[in-house]
């Protein structure tokens, strides 16, 4: 009889030997995959579950703060809705490298750890920002650029490797040649925030 206690004993500690192993596991594993988490991956994760009345702040590296919705997803850059957007500025890309902070609730920042499905990345996903500014160019949108200079109106004429040729215009006025003041090669690495005109 004292075997048998013996050996339910010896037993009952190596399940909970086994247990606590596969707990302390689960906690590694766990920290190993949120030290492999970006700041697209912890935006990403917001944007699965994002209500319509909730948003979310960010400030910019020139110190400017907007409230903004996520929309879509590319390699260094996200779209997104502005939050109280002036004039018909209604929609934003931002270049990733362009965000100095992100200002979430409690809430938001749990939601921003989980883990995205495992699926196929989408084309978007893979996409760089020359191809949304392309897009920008070919449509001859109106456009607000914040860099790290300062603020200004145009549209995009042409998008290079590492920079965009912009006809610097009232942007009240649809592009015409008549109304351009100036052109500017402005660095991608300058903009942080490209404000979409919206009629």
């Amino acid at each position: 009889m004292r075997w048998n206690e013996l050996f339910d004993d010896l037993a009952s500690q190596f399940d909970a030997g086994l247990e606590e192993e596969r707990r302390r596991a689960a906690i590694d594993e766990e920290r190993l995959r949120v030290t492999r988490l970006t700041l697209r991956d912890r935006l990403a994760a917001l944007d699965r579950a994002i209500a319509p009345h909730e948003k979310i702040g960010l400030q910019l590296h020139t110190g400017e703060r907007v409230e903004i919705r996520p929309a879509e997803f590319g390699a260094d850059w996200f779209g997104a809705d502005l939050v109280g957007a002036e004039r018909n500025f209604g929609a934003c890309i931002v270049p990733l490298a362009g965000i100095g902070a992100v200002t979430l609730s409690r809430e938001q920042i749990t939601r921003s750890l989980e883990p995205l499905p495992e699926r196929p990345g989408s084309v978007t996903g893979r996409l760089g920002i020359s191809i949304p500014l392309r897009d920008l160019a070919r449509r001859r949108s109106r456009c607000e650029l914040t860099t790290v200079l300062g603020t200004v109106y145009g549209t995009i004429d042409r998008v290079g490797r590492d920079h965009i040729d912009l006809a610097v215009h009232d942007v009240d006025t649809p592009r015409r040649e008549r109304h351009v003041a100036t052109y500017r090669l402005i660095p991608l690495a300058d903009v942080t925030l490209i404000r979409v005109w919206t009629d």
